[in-house]
């Protein structure tokens, strides 16, 4: 019997640090990502607003969220029709027009104190060698980046706060986004996807569980 018990808290151990594991993974950040439109779908970005250059006619989302990647990462809402959001800003020539979806999240991803504004589409008129970044400037100001030129604001939204990270619950961490954080709207490009840590973790707990088992059976026959 005391086999069995040391196998059963050697279980318990596991699990233990299995769970601390799977909190640390759901950890997240509140930021600004950034999508562009792919026909019918959406599609993350893989460099960011201020080295994008999109075509004439083409739509352009931003959605504001706590994700943990961009495999996690929340899709701007609502239609997404260029013909539509650029219906009443005529062609001009020396131009092009890029549609803008705006989408500010909901209560639950919003910083502590903060609403976050209806979702609203822009139609942006710019010189012909625009980038992302132009587009929303001249459609959505005030916006606010931080020193590593990730965007912090559209349209003044949110106030404060950058890139933070948040974990499950914690509070959000103060200050910017760090490397580990929501790189795509850097100048750089996409994300990997999610973490391989929690499941090597629960194989472990797995295979270290059955050993311990084997032992205490094993000992118990002797």
């Amino acid at each position: 019997m005391t086999a069995v018990r040391r196998a059963a808290a050697l279980l318990a151990a596991l699990l233990v640090v299995v769970a601390g594991a799977a909190q640390a993974h759901a950890a997240g950040y509140r930021y600004w990502s950034f999508w562009e439109r792919d026909g019918a779908r959406w599609t993350y970005a893989t460099q960011g607003p201020a080295t994008a250059r999109p075509d004439d006619g083409s739509v352009q989302g931003f959605r504001f969220a706590v994700s943990e990647d961009s495999a996690d990462a929340s899709r701007p809402r609502g239609a997404a029709d260029f013909a539509t959001i650029c219906a009443g800003t005529p062609a001009r020539a020396g131009h092009k027009r890029v549609a803008l979806v705006l989408d500010f999240g909901t209560p639950a991803d919003a910083p502590s104190g903060e609403t976050p504004p209806a979702r609203r589409t822009a139609c942006a008129r710019v010189s012909e060698d625009a980038t992302a970044a132009d587009a929303l400037a001249a459609a959505a100001k005030p916006l606010r980046y931080d020193a590593n030129a990730l965007l912090c604001a559209i349209a003044g939204y949110p106030h404060k706060g950058c890139g933070e990270q948040v974990s499950a619950g914690k509070a959000p961490a103060a200050g910017a986004g760090t490397e580990s954080g929501p790189d795509a709207n850097h100048e750089s490009g996409s994300h990997d996807g999610p973490s391989l840590g929690l499941p090597i973790g629960v194989a472990v707990v797995a295979l270290l569980a059955g050993a311990a088992v084997w032992q205490a059976r094993r000992r118990g026959n002797a």
